[in-house]
């Protein structure tokens, strides 16, 4: 009987997956004769496998020309019938086993030296062992439970044995697997979908920002386009910010070494700060976090608790080291700004703070199109600091103000930083995927090593209560959330340009600088279209721009005082006189709408 017969869908996918992965495996080894094998598991939809390839004459490097032959041998394996069968054996016999195989001879060391170790085989019908892999499992019983036709390889990578830079560099297969042709194809198109969303493309496209490896990798530059949409949205968040009761304030970059020894980040986080530099002999390090200036701030005068809560929220720029292979576009970088806030309350004042930060962050949310919003309640880890009452009703106030306000959420055990529970916000975009966002996170551990006090009503020093909130979590990975939920094609208040004005010939160019000019005068984002290019190619230029309304002016329009108005999805609206149309695109930018 198949292992995976009692599983759930989703598990018995994960098996699939896996026992398709060590078939792949097979038909390298067999392909490329010498290749070592070293792990392949089953991720999300779908499957990988490592492996370090010969070197020297004759050897071959694995490329994605090889990715059709691997298949068709995949394909042939998969038709042969082959069972697969679990064989458990010592640690003496799985090394014997695999006798010049440095990476399963490496995992196998590492077991509990009394441990079984669970081998499977592929076998043929004859019973003859075709292939074999250091395995737990589960796996199907046999091939012909796998659809040749519902598997694809999808591209190859490198990747470092184990994760280590200093280990040997190994050829990683990523493939896809599903139980049917159908299911294939849909998630074929899904990852094209993606594809053609995908914010690297389009940030350049679009002119919106670019990278520069040779002057620093993981640092952003903003072009004029990308600067316009963060200017609006930065704007908007202030805006909201200070009628929501922040404060807003701005801290230096850099801090002696006392500040982040006081913190704790050089004793748990040294690893992803930058190296220090030296000011008057002492050292500074940049700054990872924003939260212990906002703290320096605190502590400038003596506080009651009729001051509280302080809501103070910064635009803070960061800078974190992350390793190079997990730099991705905007969504992982090294310097990032962060939309960090710290909220100073009393122990009374908990819930009702939590539950205006939820609000608050939900209304942000809705004004950016994201409707489908779920929690995740994360709790004490195993390593933590903080008294367990203070954990408990830390984390019993930030379940109250989730079912208060009436969230979906699920409990994420164990989740929560060692200095306090959170709650975490994701989102869904346009294409369903969820991407975490705003983080409600208390902190016992600042508060307590900075000293933070205020005198109660009873006169009393007490300790207050901090909790820190990222609404975005940074203007960068946030403005890659939004490229891709929008495909580029973004809300009128937030398009780097909101109008182009397209003269049916250049007699008419002076009447097209008339109405931008106009336009502009009520604070629009407007081009006027002068180039020699005839009118449908800058209209088509201006579709490829994704601006949202192209302005077409020619005879009639100069005549009569208005504009022939088309959208970038390629309706049009009627004609409209010069400020009928400004009121017009001025109401929809200040009502945020997500319609045109």
């Amino acid at each position: 009987m198949s292992e995976s017969k009692q599983l759930d869908a989703n598990q018995k996918l994960a098996v699939l997956r896996h026992s398709v992965s060590h078939i792949m495996a097979q038909a390298v080894v067999k392909l490329f004769p010498g290749t070592k094998t070293a792990i392949g598991p089953s991720i999300e939809n779908g499957f990988y496998y490592d492996f370090f390839l010969p070197k020297g004459a004759g050897s071959h490097a694995i490329t994605a020309d090889d990715l059709p032959a691997i298949e068709a041998e995949m394909k042939n394996l998969i038709d042969s019938r082959q069972d697969f069968v679990k064989a458990t054996v010592s640690r003496k016999d799985a090394l014997e086993r695999f006798t010049g195989e440095q990476f399963k001879s490496e995992l196998i060391n590492e077991l509990p030296e009394n441990e079984e170790i669970s081998i499977y085989e592929n076998r043929n019908a004859d019973g003859s062992t075709m292939w074999a892999d250091l395995c737990r499992g589960p796996h199907v019983a046999n091939t012909r439970e796998i659809n040749s036709a519902a598997f694809k390889l999808q591209s190859i990578a490198g990747a470092y044995w184990r994760g280590d830079e200093n280990r040997p560099m190994l050829t990683r297969i990523y493939g896809t697997a599903w139980e049917t042709p159908k299911d294939l194809k849909a998630h074929l198109a899904f990852l094209e979908e993606i594809e053609k969303r995908d914010h690297r493309r389009l940030g350049k496209e679009l002119d919106l920002y670019s990278m520069h490896e040779e002057a620093g990798a993981g640092l952003i530059y903003w072009h004029p386009n990308g600067g316009r949409m963060r200017v609006a949205i930065e704007d908007f968040w202030r805006q909201e910010h200070y009628r929501g009761g922040y404060e807003i304030v701005f801290t230096p970059h850099i801090g002696k070494s006392w500040i982040w020894e006081t913190s704790g980040h050089l004793g748990f986080y040294k690893e992803n700060m930058y190296s220090p530099m030296q000011i008057d002999k002492q050292d500074y390090y940049i700054r990872p976090m924003n939260c212990p200036f906002h703290l320096m701030i605190y502590k400038t005068k003596g506080r009651s608790y009729r001051d509280l809560p302080l809501r103070w929220a910064e635009l803070g720029t960061v800078y974190r080291y992350e390793r190079s292979g997990v730099l991705h576009g905007l969504l992982r970088v090294r310097g990032f700004t962060q939309d960090d806030a710290h909220i100073i309350c009393t122990p009374e004042q908990m819930e009702s703070e939590i539950r205006e930060v939820i609000r608050f962050s939900l209304s942000i949310w809705k004004t950016f199109g994201f409707k489908e919003i779920k929690a995740y309640l994360a709790t004490k880890p195993k390593e933590s600091v903080g008294e367990q009452s203070r954990w408990d009703a830390a984390l019993e106030n930030l379940r109250k103000a989730i079912e208060a306000e009436g969230l979906a959420y699920e409990m994420d055990e164990g989740g929560g930083a060692f200095y306090g529970p959170k709650i975490d916000l994701k989102i869904k975009d346009a294409l369903g995927r969820e991407w975490q966002t705003t983080t409600i996170q208390f902190d016992f551990n600042e508060p307590e090593r900075f000293d933070m006090t205020f005198v109660d009503s009873d006169g009393q020093h007490k300790r207050p209560y901090m909790i820190h909130r990222a609404l975005f979590g940074s203007l960068e990975r946030f403005f890659g959330v939004l490229i891709e939920h929008f495909c580029g094609a973004f809300p009128v208040w937030i398009a780097p340009e909101q109008i182009a004005v397209i003269p049916v010939s250049e007699i008419f160019n002076d009447y097209a600088k008339k109405t931008a000019a106009e336009l502009k005068a009520k604070d629009l984002r407007v081009t006027a279209e002068l180039s020699d290019e005839r009118m449908n190619a800058k209209i088509r230029n201006c579709q490829t721009r994704k601006i949202p309304y192209m302005l077409v002016v020619g005879q009639r329009e100069m005549d009569e005082g208005t504009v022939s108005i088309r959208l970038r999805d390629g309706r049009q609206l009627p004609a409209m006189k010069v400020s009928d149309f400004a009121a017009y695109a001025v109401e929809k930018a200040e009502s945020r709408s997500q319609e045109l």
